[in-house]
Formats: structure tokens, C-alpha cells, sequence
């Protein structure tokens, strides 16, 4: 997935509160001259939109600094919420045309009906639902999917079993567990004992 993005640079000497209260967001574009920075505001209505559709670390992001000028591929980096009100606070984008493969994170789709759930009353038990990748900034893919079908009760899926898009390279180690199918849970009656012996 890619999305669009127009902004300013952020005027200086300005007050992030104040840039708040007028309906814009700041943030900061890392990564296009090496360590330099610039200061970015962000139309908060934009960011809304943004995040509805974007993740960190996983959405590519065309941004255009109208006056800057500079556009190009970032990747959303953080973003920081308000700790009360949850509404975005800050935003972090770093540029990554020309710095290579980049390290991304993308979700895992769990697809099929294991055997152990379906037909023996398993519980399927993700361990993790994204995976650390290194990839072509134009080939991050959306999620990965993890097939599960095959696997009965007591079966574990690690890393080295996924299947990845080509060009795509799993960071964590391959033994690292991701899914297992659990037994069925005995349900326990020692509740109502407890009470008839109070």
C-alpha cells in the first residue's frame, strides 16, 4: 500500500502547542540528507486520514513538502499521542529512496482452518501477528500470510516455515515460534467446590 501526503515546513519559532490549536500537527522528515532533519506541519485532518489507512514502519508514504521543496518515498517512522486525548501529537517519517533495502513490520494473516481446531477442538495460539522484515522500500508487502491448515494439536509454526515474498528477508530467528494449536482447555469445576466448602 502506498499513500499520498502534502505538507509544510513547519515555520520557525513556532510553538508545537500553538500549530496544535490552529488544526496543524508536527512532525519531522529524517533520512533524505543524512542526519539533517526538517520540520514539518501536517493539516490535522490529513493525519486523521493518514492513520486510518497507514501502520508504522509498514506504509509506504509519497510525501511532498510543498516548500521545501522535497517529495519522496518515507516510511511513517513514530507517532506520538496525546496521553490523554489518544490524538496524534507528533509524526516521524524517514526517507528511504536510496538508502537501500529498509527494516519494515508486517502483520501476519493466519489463513486456513487447522486440522486441530476443526476437527479436534484445538485453540489455535498466535505468539506473534507481525514480523520484522528487510525489504525494497517498493516491495513492502501489505502482510504476509501463514498458512495453518496443515497443523493438528500440538503443532508449532517457527519463522524458517513461512513462506516470504520474494526479495523479503525475516529479521528475528528463524527457530522463534510464531503460532501453535493448544488442546482443547478442560473446563474445572473447583469453583463451585471452593464455594460448597466456604
Amino acid at each position: 500500500m502506498e499513500l499520498s501526503v502534502e505538507c509544510q515546513k513547519r515555520p520557525e519559532g513556532s510553538k508545537p502547542k500553538a500549530l496544535r490549536r490552529s488544526g496543524q500537527i508536527p512532525g519531522n522528515l529524517y533520512g533524505h540528507k543524512g542526519t539533517e532533519s526538517i520540520a514539518l506541519s501536517i493539516d490535522a485532518k490529513v493525519v486523521e486520514r493518514l492513520l486510518k489507512k497507514a501502520s508504522v514502519n509498514n506504509t509506504l508514504i509519497d510525501l511532498k513538502v510543498t516548500d521545501a521543496p522535497w517529495q519522496g518515498k518515507t516510511l511513517l517512522r513514530e507517532v506520538q499521542t496525546h496521553p490523554a486525548k489518544g490524538t496524534p501529537y507528533h509524526l516521524s517519517f524517514f526517507a528511504v529512496a536510496g538508502h537501500g533495502p529498509t527494516d519494515v513490520e508486517i502483520p501476519l494473516h493466519f489463513v486456513g482452518d487447522a486440522i486441530g481446531v476443526k476437527q479436534n477442538g484445538g485453540i489455535l495460539d498466535p505468539v506473534i501477528t507481525q514480523l520484522q522484515v528487510r525489504c525494497d522500500p517498493q516491495n513492502i508487502p501489505d502482510y504476509i500470510e501463514v498458512d495453518v491448515s496443515q497443523m493438528d494439536i500440538g503443532d508449532n509454526l517457527h519463522i524458517s516455515e513461512i513462506a516470504l515474498p520474494s526479495g523479503v528477508t525475516a529479521l528475528d530467528e528463524g527457530t522463534r515460534m510464531v503460532v501453535s494449536v493448544l488442546p482443547p482447555q478442560k473446563s474445572t469445576d473447583t469453583g463451585t467446590e471452593s464455594e460448597a466448602t466456604a
